[in-house]
């Protein structure tokens, strides 16, 4: 049974990434709730923000890979609208624009109640998300995607979010951005790992290809001990309460 458009619209929005959207909005907030200087609209926008910047650069991945030649019928994963001949590639420029275009307008909000930094934020962030698969030097082809995703779904998300409330940028800040821009470029890990063999043979040159399997092993690793050892710098630095150890229930996971 063929989807309907609405389905195939929903299938290239990718919804199991969208909480790597989320994320970096609730722990920036959280810290400003922790600092007594929440603004709940704030937060709202900035959350509709980032999951338009997220689906805009999905939609942006699937087609580029698809116009490059990466993703074909036969790859691994999940199904791609393009390569499966679900969505035109006109369509697809037209939602690409459409979704980029929205988060700019909802972001003027921000930029008015809270100044000019957040217009450049916004605007790296949308130029990002295009530049992950596209322009002339696109980030994942050449080794730079994993970088990418710590320093705008980690770093720029949590940051730029407590900057809302606080007006300020500070080290806690960026001490509570590290874990999130480890696991969700976690997730990056795991897909690139999966697709090697058909990324080396469209060209599309990640960490995981350039560097090869042991590395990505060792990469994913790595970024679950930051992740597992800022809750204990949190508490003994900084004073955090007992709770910030809650995620370690999820470490023999």
């Amino acid at each position: 049974i063929r989807p309907t458009k609405l389905q195939c619209w929903i299938l290239a929005s990718r919804p199991r990434t969208l909480p790597a959207a989320l994320v970096p909005v609730m722990v920036g907030s959280a810290l400003a709730i922790y600092h007594g200087i929440f603004f709940p609209a704030y937060s709202i926008i900035a959350l509709l923000c980032s999951i338009l910047i997220q689906i805009g650069t999905n939609f942006t991945n699937d087609l580029y890979d698809y116009l490059k030649g990466t993703d074909t019928a036969e790859r691994k994963g999940p199904l791609r609208v393009l390569a499966s001949g679900l969505i035109s590639v006109n369509e697809m420029k037209w939602g690409i624009f459409l979704v980029f275009f929205t988060a700019f307008l909802l972001g003027l909000y921000l930029v008015y109640s809270v100044g000019l930094t957040i217009l450049w934020i916004g605007i790296f962030s949308i130029v990002a998300g295009l530049a992950y698969t596209a322009g002339p030097f696109p980030l994942a082809y050449n080794g730079l995607g994993d970088l990418f995703v710590f320093i705008f779904f980690g770093i720029v998300g949590t940051v730029g979010t407590y900057y809302l409330h606080a007006q300020q940028f500070t080290s806690l800040a960026f001490l509570i951005s590290l874990p999130v821009g480890a696991l969700i470029t976690n997730i990056l890990i795991v897909n690139n790992y999966r697709d090697i063999a058909e990324d080396k043979t469209a060209g599309k040159n990640t960490l995981a290809v350039l560097l090869g399997r042991e590395f990505s092993r060792y990469e994913y690793v790595f970024f679950i001990l930051v992740s597992f050892f800022i809750p204990f710098l949190l508490h003994f630095k900084y004073d955090f309460n007992i709770w910030i150890f809650l995620p370690y229930i999820t470490l023999p996971i």
